[in-house]
């Protein structure tokens, strides 16, 4: 038995020497081109999908993927930030992601297998050596059902459903435009998607302070972070006056509300008049009215429900992050109920943006 426990130790001391001798001398073939030797890939696959299946939250924890303003918001995330590597319905790889190695597989192709949790892990985490990053912002998992919310669906789109997901009808020569019309559309009214804030009634300063807290992390967000690397900021400047420049010229309407949302919208406005023993109200921050808003706070009369109802959560939370009035938000929203965010967040939606 002794002599079998020494050759055992002697066979793991040769081997560790060899493996030294092999990295230390760079014997070990790391090009791209040679690919790995044979085995492998499979280890290698097979500890990625055995690691994300075990580390997925459960199939209850799903939420509604069902939502199109979900499916778009994660489209124009994916054609910007995803596409390079994973191409888009209809579109071929380039040659370029043809050449790494892994190859990344094709978006059809990485997505056929995986349930929605499966998907929110590997988009949360990233896999290791393979080129797929994590998520930038750790505390947007709303964001990241947004990506699960398009991956679900891209199985069935086809090149066409895709492009419309992007269309706008920003001047196809102003390239800068263009690229934040894909989803604020091309006068910031948000092409009517309610999980996208509307820019045509922020004004300028907001809207730069905002890119700017985007580009250091201040404020938590996996889209914006990368979309406020894209443009040089120069061309940010001039798309930013674009927007400021695009406010409505009169109050501009909404559709009418059934007997409950009228009530809840009630709640809001009675929400929105009482603030707290650290924050004021929010009517005496943000209005109604242009007129009873302070500077450097944003209008928020007409931005869209589910965006305000999650933004007011990050701010519940103390996550969202921001500029110098961060902590006035938090401490405004961190007792506010999931209802009172509600009925909060119908009232401004539905007052009318000037």
């Amino acid at each position: 038995m002794r002599t079998v426990i020494k050759t055992l130790i002697v066979l793991a001391l040769l081997g560790a020497v060899g493996a030294v001798t092999i990295v230390g001398l760079g014997l070990f073939n790391v090009s791209a081109r040679a690919g790995h030797i044979p085995g492998v890939s499979w280890v290698l696959h097979t500890a990625y999908r055995q690691s994300v299946k075990l580390r997925a939250p459960d199939a209850a924890q799903v939420p509604d993927l069902s939502d199109p303003d979900l499916v778009a918001l994660g489209a124009g995330h994916f054609d910007s930030a995803c596409s390079f590597c994973h191409a888009a319905p209809d579109r071929i790889h380039s040659a370029t992601a043809d050449a790494m190695s892994p190859e990344p597989p094709h978006i059809t192709d990485a997505v056929a297998d995986w349930q929605p949790q499966h998907l929110f892990t590997i988009v949360k985490d990233g896999v290791k050596m393979s080129g797929m990053p994590y998520w930038p912002a750790e505390n947007r998992e709303d964001e990241i059902w947004a990506m699960v919310a398009f991956l679900t669906h891209i199985r069935e789109m086809e090149g066409a459903g895709f492009d419309a997901l992007l269309a706008s009808d920003a001047p196809a020569d102003d390239t800068a435009l263009t690229y934040c019309a894909s989803c604020h559309g091309a006068t910031g009214d948000s092409k009517g998607n309610g999980h996208i804030p509307r820019l045509d009634i922020l004004d300028e300063g907001y809207m730069q302070d905002a890119i700017i807290a985007y580009r250091t992390g201040a404020r938590d967000s996996g889209f914006m972070a990368h979309a406020a690397t894209q443009l040089p900021p120069d061309a940010l400047t001039r798309v930013i006056r674009h927007y400021a420049a695009s406010a409505p010229d009169g109050p501009t309407p909404t559709a009418p509300l059934p007997p409950a949302e009228l009530e809840l919208m009630e709640q809001g406005a009675g929400v929105a008049a009482i603030g707290n023993i650290d924050a004021p109200s929010c009517a005496s921050c943000h209005g109604p009215g242009l007129d009873q808003t302070k500077p450097g706070f944003p209008r928020i009369s007409g931005q869209p429900r589910p965006y305000l109802a999650q933004q007011l959560k990050l701010w519940r939370e103390g996550t969202r992050g921001g500029g110098p009035r961060k902590e006035l938000m938090e401490k405004a929203a961190r007792n506010l109920s999931d209802a009172e965010i509600d009925a909060l967040a119908l009232y401004y939606s539905q007052l009318p943006a000037e």
